[in-house]
């Protein structure tokens, strides 16, 4: 009987998962950059206002996000940082190139998508599950380096002097200088780490170990603050917190109501699509703005509402309520007091 023998390159079995991370990588290096200027701050579509949208409930880097939003000149060249370095790791996957580099590459990159924007996603939890399967792909691609067909093949393939250094092991393909009876131990925590890293998120982002499943992608929410109201002036924070990245909150209606719930003051759609840019003071790159039939507010977006009427001045000290009404008919309140 004939003897079967079998070689399984574990870089090449891995080719499929390689050539796909890498593409989705350089692609958004691409679509910034060639199919579309996603760079430009003043063009629709820009990264940094995107990038806004991760604010309200990113984990962890939370600070970071913020700090960027609120300097623009220094989000724009992190974007660019950040898009650049897209390029070059999905780049480097694709053509396997110093790959155990790469794949550490992709696990940040990924690690990054997941903290910032793993709690956003309408149907499929969408980033959530794109942060963790990149980071379960960077730990499988670290393990297995690259197969036949890559760069890194090519130099072992012509014997470089440098594929011999521990160095080239650590950061090309080939075999991870590690001991044999520790390699194992070494996979298996490194999968356990990626699965209590997935858990873990999961359940803090979704409630998706246990309590109540929750998704805050599905509707908008309004956070009102600092409602103050002096002389013929009532203004107030609005952070616009949940709800779908790709469109705003429509406001349209914002009442003051007494402490019988009766509006004394109130502004229509039409009132607020006609509001001037110094009624409101945007706090981030996300901006609330007048559109053509209503105040639109941006997931991550928040400002300072001024709004001047002569009835505001001969107000009586008291309880007031400041309504936000969205054009899906759910409202937000918030208590304030004139004294």
């Amino acid at each position: 009987m004939n003897k079967i023998t079998i070689k399984n390159d574990s870089g090449l079995l891995v080719l499929a998962l390689r050539l796909v991370v890498g593409w989705t990588y350089f692609s958004a290096f691409w679509r910034r950059t060639i199919l579309a200027d996603k760079l430009d701050p003043e063009a629709a579509g820009y990264i940094g206002e995107k990038f806004n949208h991760f604010l309200p409930h990113a984990l962890g880097i939370k600070p970071i996000i913020q700090y960027l939003v609120e300097n623009p000149d220094i989000l724009w060249i992190n974007m660019v940082i950040f898009t650049i370095i897209e390029g070059i790791v999905g780049l480097g996957i694709l053509l396997g190139i110093f790959t155990r580099l790469m794949s550490i590459g992709v696990f940040g990159l990924a690690m990054g998508i997941l903290l910032g924007s793993g709690w956003i996603g309408t149907t499929c939890l969408d980033e959530w599950q794109i942060g963790v399967l990149g980071i379960a792909a960077g730990f499988v691609l670290f393990l297995t380096g690259s197969g036949t067909y890559s760069v890194d093949h090519y130099f072992f393939k012509k014997r470089f002097s440098f594929i011999t250094k521990k160095w080239f092991a650590l950061l090309g393909s080939g075999p991870l200088p590690i001991r044999e009876q520790v390699f194992s131990r070494f996979v298996l925590m490194g999968s356990l780490c990626v699965l209590g890293i997935t858990l873990m998120t999961n359940q803090i982002f979704h409630g998706g170990l246990w309590g109540t499943l929750h998704n805050k992608s599905v509707k908008p929410k309004l956070e009102i603050t600092q409602g103050k109201l002096n002389n013929q002036t009532l203004s107030f924070d609005v952070f616009r917190t949940e709800g779908v990245d790709v469109y705003g909150a429509w406001i349209i209606g914002i009442e003051l109501l007494d402490d019988q719930q009766k509006p004394v003051f109130q502004l229509s759609q039409t009132d607020l699509s006609l509001l001037m840019n110094y009624q409101i003071s945007n706090y981030y790159i996300a901006k609330v703005k007048p559109g053509a039939h209503s105040l639109i507010v941006p997931l991550g977006a928040k400002a300072t509402l001024n709004l001047s009427d002569s009835i505001l001045a001969n107000l009586p000290n008291g309880k007031y309520t400041i309504k936000m009404t969205d054009i899906s008919g759910a409202y937000w309140e918030h208590d304030l007091k004139k004294q």
